[in-house]
């Protein structure tokens, strides 16, 4: 082959291969920008669980008073007056946290009532007190109407006996259902002499004996009235008194655990004192929606540490 013909070669393979690559890199460089506008057109899609980009905008936190936080006062205003109703069995806790709170901040005043649970909410609703106590959750219809209920401490219902009683061994949760829905009547079945069982009972209004209800009785019934004796007041005293030899009757443990002349029934060999004792339920404060500069304050206390010092004292 001539030198010539291998130079019209070479020059051929060379125009052959820039076309081939300059097509290439046309190719390329369309689709790249084609993927690109395509890319920018849609709309970016997070994983799930995964951080969202800094192009988001997160919702802002909850002020304090919508999260159910109160934060502990350093002054209030002098002539503030905050007025509590409730639950009976929040007297002592109630009086603790007055005492503390208006030697804290001079000038301030607390009044405070024991009419039941029920009867502080609805006086909540009205406007004709400033917080709740209950010792009992809120009903959806109650948060509805702008009822927000912060826990303030947890409370034994204990089980108890006079003094006077020979029984002195603990009861199963079997046994004190069975005691208070009619089926053991009498001492001797507990190993304890001959004796007939008084059952002392709180009135039917009793936000105690409707929580002693749902924990000891899982909702039933008690028994039939040949074995009970229902009060017509609701308050600690007149139960004690009552209980005499063969009685038997329950009562919220802070009431009871100073008293001279009852002792407290373990159960499940569980006293009130232990973190395990079976009949245990929530005590709370409840206020309405939007809370005043002095509800604010009282309930900031309550859950300060100098408030839930007094609570536990309590």
């Amino acid at each position: 082959m001539s030198q010539k013909d291998e130079a019209t070669i070479m020059i051929s393979s060379l125009l052959i291969t820039t076309a081939i690559l300059g097509s290439g890199y046309w190719w390329f460089s369309y689709q790249s920008k084609e993927d690109i506008q395509q890319n920018l057109s849609k709309k970016p899609i997070y994983p799930k669980n995964q951080p969202i980009t800094s192009g988001d905008l997160l919702s802002p936190p909850p002020s304090p008073t919508d999260s159910g936080t109160f934060f502990p006062p350093t002054t209030v205003t002098p002539g503030t007056l905050i007025k509590i109703d409730g639950a009976t069995s929040m007297v002592l806790l109630n009086q603790a946290l007055k005492n503390g709170f208006e030697q804290q901040f001079p000038g301030t005043q607390v009044i405070t009532g024991a009419k039941g649970s029920d009867n502080g909410l609805k006086a909540l609703l009205k406007n004709d007190i400033d917080i709740a106590a209950t010792s009992r959750p809120l009903t959806s219809n109650e948060k509805n109407q702008g009822l927000v209920a912060l826990p303030m401490a947890k409370e034994a219902i204990a089980i108890v006996v006079s003094l006077q009683n020979p029984f002195r061994k603990g009861l199963t949760e079997a046994q004190v259902r069975d005691i208070f829905q009619g089926k053991i009547t009498n001492w001797s079945a507990l190993g304890r002499s001959p004796g007939k069982i008084h059952v002392v009972n709180r009135p039917s209004a009793s936000d105690t004996r409707q929580i002693f209800k749902e924990l000891v009785l899982n909702g039933e019934n008690f028994g039939d009235s040949s074995h009970i004796i229902t009060l017509s007041k609701d308050a600690t005293t007149p139960i004690l008194d009552a209980l005499k030899r063969d009685g038997i009757g329950y009562a919220s443990y802070a009431h009871v655990a100073d008293q001279q002349t009852v002792r407290t029934v373990p159960i499940n060999d569980q006293t009130p004192e232990s973190v395990n004792y079976p009949y245990q339920r929530s005590l709370y404060y409840v206020y309405k929606q939007p809370p005043s500069d002095g509800v604010q304050a009282f309930l900031g206390y309550a859950a300060s540490p100098s408030g839930q010092q007094l609570i536990s004292n309590d």
